[in-house]
């Protein structure tokens, strides 16, 4: 598999969230604004980045026994890092996100792109997986978030993370009258998943090839 493939898997082929089904918890949780699902997003990507990279680079120094402890420890590192970060230039987002910033450090996409990837592959290879798969679970973000914001509030507003300012509103006047508010609910979320999970379980289908000419 070359690089290119290996960074672009992540958006549909290999999606983290419609196609692996990992990180389902914030994924659906923190979903129901587009500014949550941009700053999960970008968090869990500069980590993802970050912790791909460390781990392949100390892949042949680490022993076998304590591979998991230590990517544990590295992924938390990161996590704290980002955590002060929001804490200290986007209070709104940080506080919008909550706990799920934390819990950044038990995400299975993160743990297990170092298991199955980083610990086995070049510090290139590895930061374009991460990148890949990062970016792939915004989409995902963004996906949900977007379709369950629309559906109900019928409007989708984008705010400056550092100063709260709005930077933009997009309204569809003719579906106010037709908001469906249970989008903004846990069911709302796992159904919007649901439909996408499936589209993309219909993309990844491959067509079996005919076999013979046509007679």
């Amino acid at each position: 598999m070359n690089r290119w493939q290996s960074f672009k898997n992540g958006f549909i082929k290999e999606n983290p969230v419609f196609g692996l089904y990992l990180g389902l918890c914030s994924a659906l949780a923190i979903s129901t604004t587009l500014d949550n699902a941009i700053g999960m997003g970008l968090s869990v990507t500069l980590v993802l980045l970050c912790s791909n990279v460390i781990i392949s680079a100390m892949r042949k120094i680490t022993p076998d026994e304590i591979r998991i402890p230590v990517y544990i420890v590295v992924i938390a590192s990161l996590v704290t890092v980002v955590e002060m970060l929001l804490n200290a230039y986007a209070v709104d987002l940080y506080a919008s996100l909550g706990v799920f910033i934390s819990l950044i450090v038990v995400n299975c996409i993160i743990l297990g792109r170092a298991e199955a990837f980083a610990s086995k592959n070049p510090i290139i290879d590895s930061a374009l997986d991460g990148l890949g798969m990062g970016l792939g679970y915004t989409f995902a973000l963004l996906l949900i978030s977007v379709t369950r914001e629309l559906l109900a509030t019928a409007s989708l507003t984008l705010s400056n993370p550092f100063t709260s300012q709005v930077i933009g509103q997009f309204e569809i006047t003719a579906l106010k009258s037709y908001a469906i508010t249970m989008f903004q609910s846990s069911t709302g979320a796992f159904f919007t998943f649901a439909i996408f999970s499936a589209l993309f379980a219909v993309l990844n289908t491959k067509k079996p090839k005919k076999k013979g000419g046509k007679k």
